[in-house]
């Protein structure tokens, strides 16, 4: 995504461009992906980059909150951040810690349950673990 680009849509949704934050916006609106910190920050190191883990951290809060990425949580220790935004739901390797994307049509709910007193559905997010088959002989 060209450096414009992505300060169009820094001000569509009110994120204030700092280098550091157009670096983070970079790696991830690339292409389509899911990203841990962890390998963002892996990332920008390899290209030189000197942002702290904090504002990594801090970063990818904003931009969750912002809408600009979407946060995936597989496990209470492993979050993703995916560039696809659109509703979808997810399946999670944990053999290999791969998060690839399921087509949000792909699964149907019959009906969902009654909503706390006061409350509205925000949103469904289906994540579905997968291991490797033990069944299938090893070479």
């Amino acid at each position: 995504m060209l450096r414009s680009d992505i300060l169009a849509k820094f001000a569509e949704l009110r994120i204030l461009s700092t280098p550091q934050r157009i670096e983070i916006a970079n790696i991830f609106l690339e292409k389509p992906q899911h990203l841990s910190a962890d390998q963002i920050i892996e990332r920008l190191r390899e290209s030189g980059s000197r942002v702290s883990k904090a504002t990594v951290y801090n970063t990818l809060n904003l931009f969750t909150e912002r809408g600009l990425v979407r946060e995936c949580v597989v496990d209470p220790e492993r979050r993703f951040y995916d560039s696809r935004t659109s509703p979808h739901h997810h399946f999670y390797n944990v053999d290999t810690g791969e998060l690839s994307d399921i087509p949000s049509d792909s699964i149907r709910f019959e009906a969902l349950p009654d909503m706390p007193a006061d409350s509205q559905l925000e949103s469904v997010d289906v994540v579905i673990k997968v291991r490797r088959d033990s069944s299938e002989k090893l070479s």
